[in-house]
């Protein structure tokens, strides 16, 4: 569960944080938004660390399923563009396949 609820977290920070220089860059918006951008994309670095896996790769790898669903989540509330049967089909295939590399047996 806290590997989720951290998961999470990141997924926001590094959404909001990249969006604030898609927002500075493409929809001119004033250069003091990177601000609150780059302390976002801290906090996004820094939650990945609290992932319990003894591999940095890992931690990454697994993430960006959570990431690729963020990103659809933010397309539908943030940009109001609804996702539709694909990029529901493909999120989920993503986090299949982020749950197979977390949490796979090893030996």
């Amino acid at each position: 569960m806290k590997t989720a609820i951290v998961y999470v977290g990141a997924a926001i920070a590094e959404i909001a944080g990249c969006f604030a220089f898609w927002a500075w860059l493409r929809l001119d918006k004033p250069i003091w938004w990177l601000l609150p951008g780059l302390l976002s994309l801290v906090a996004f670095a820094y939650l990945l660390t609290l992932v319990g896996t003894d591999a940095a790769g890992r931690a990454y790898a697994s993430y960006g399923g959570i990431y690729i669903v963020a990103s659809l989540a933010w397309l539908w509330m943030i940009e109001s563009v609804r996702p539709d049967r694909w990029d529901v089909a493909g999120a989920s295939l993503c986090l299949i396949g982020a749950a197979v590399i977390l949490w796979g047996p090893r030996a």
